[in-house]
């Protein structure tokens, strides 16, 4: 990862992040891995945890081999859990990254006292900003958030390409398993995505390029325009599920694929979830409502409701790209990560001064970012203040119109 490696260096030769406590609340994988290391290398004190179902065992304790603490085991329960994510905060991190907002509300809700101390959060995901969001309009937010999701050169490239290439390419692997070939999803079929937002339209575009024909659903009428211009058809979700052979749902909203909408699915089509919240795809309900499940393969289950229908459910509707995969690729999570970097500088530096809020990531922090991915790609563009490119010193002229100099 050149991109995230140079960025701390830089901490690391700054001395802003030496004794810091770090505590990195996300999933547990070998890249996420490579960002504790890169922390701890650069000075942190790093501290560790993810939920069980986001928990790559050998890779905990590769971490733990490497004399990180780690809170995290696949096999925990619920309750068991909750105790590793508060073992984290209690070892009061002064700097929080997460992941879904889960951790940073935990503190909120569990150790109050923590929150004084902190520098600060950043914030990876569009799921985890919006409770923080509405935490930050009632006045209820304690720290000052970095939205390292909406930074664009994590949100145009993690988001829509990241994403959008590996749950598609994880939901076929699963769907691979299958021995009936009655239920294999091939291109050519029919899909419909719930959601047109940067993540949708990356899951939009990958399968579409592998020949499915896709339908976009979506409640906002500007994204649902967008998808028209870009050559999909739109339809209400619980319409454009009907004739579809594969549902992804890309809101990152729970209850997105509701009990109506998973009664309303093609017999046998396959329903999975990009990114995403727990019951975004409503597993709780449609077991309530009398759905039997049954194991089809590996991460696979056949959902079948009292009248006779039945869906497949990806790994119960989880991130299937994480918890059934291996994550986004690498190149890109290099991106991902330089950018949390960069805001872990920006808390080391201002974190006194900034807002209890969600703030914005510094846009000098986006086109470093960018630049130095464009030198790792041996990309070239004009440097900053090119005085032909971009000259440095230019005002806009506003008295100049095509009816002439003005007297």
């Amino acid at each position: 990862m050149p991109v995230a490696r140079a960025v701390a260096a830089e901490l690391r030769d700054s001395g802003l992040l030496h004794g810091t406590r770090v505590g990195v609340a996300m999933f547990l994988e070998p890249k996420t891995a490579v960002l504790s290391l890169l922390l701890r290398d650069a000075g942190a004190e790093v501290v560790v945890y993810a939920h069980a179902d986001e928990t790559d065992d050998a890779v905990a304790g590769a971490l733990r081999d490497a004399g990180l603490p780690v809170h995290a085991s696949s096999t925990a329960t619920p309750a068991e859990q909750k105790d590793l994510a508060l073992a984290l905060l209690d070892a009061a991190p002064q700097i929080l990254l997460d992941d879904g907002s889960h951790v940073i509300r935990l503190a909120h809700q569990e150790r109050p006292g923590l929150l004084p101390t902190m520098l600060g959060a950043a914030e990876e995901t569009t799921s985890g900003l919006r409770p923080l969001r509405t935490m930050a309009a009632r006045g209820t937010l304690g720290i000052p958030v970095v939205a390292v999701n909406d930074a664009r050169t994590k949100t145009l490239f993690d988001n829509r390409y990241g994403t959008g290439q590996s749950t598609v390419f994880a939901t076929l692997d699963l769907v691979d398993r299958l021995t009936s070939e009655a239920h294999r999803v091939r291109p050519g079929g029919a899909a419909t995505v719930a959601g047109f937002g940067p993540v949708g339209e990356g899951v939009a575009q990958v399968l579409r390029a592998l020949g499915f024909r896709v339908t976009v659903a979506d409640t906002d009428p500007v994204r649902a325009l967008q998808a028209v211009v870009a050559g999909y058809a739109v339809a209400p979700l619980v319409d454009a599920v009907r004739g579809a052979d594969l549902v992804v749902s890309a809101t990152g909203v729970r209850d997105t694929l509701s009990l109506p909408v998973l009664r309303a699915c093609a017999p046998g089509a396959v329903v999975s979830v990009a990114g995403g919240v727990d019951q975004e795809l409503a597993v709780d309900d449609a077991l309530a409502a009398g759905a039997v499940p049954t194991v089809e393969a590996d991460a696979v289950e056949r959902f079948t409701f009292p009248d006779g229908r039945d869906v497949l459910v990806l790994d119960r509707g989880g991130c299937v790209n994480i918890t059934a995969a291996e994550g986004n690729p690498i190149e890109i999570m290099d991106l991902s990560f330089a950018v949390q970097l960069g805001a872990v500088r920006m808390l080391l530096e201002r974190g006194d001064e900034l807002d209890r809020a969600v703030v914005p990531v510094d846009p000098a922090v986006d086109e470093a970012t960018a630049r130095t991915a464009l030198a790792a790609f041996a990309a070239r563009t004009a440097p900053p203040g090119d005085p032909v490119a971009r000259p440095a010193d230019r005002v806009e002229d506003v008295r100049t119109t095509r009816f002439g100099d003005p007297a």
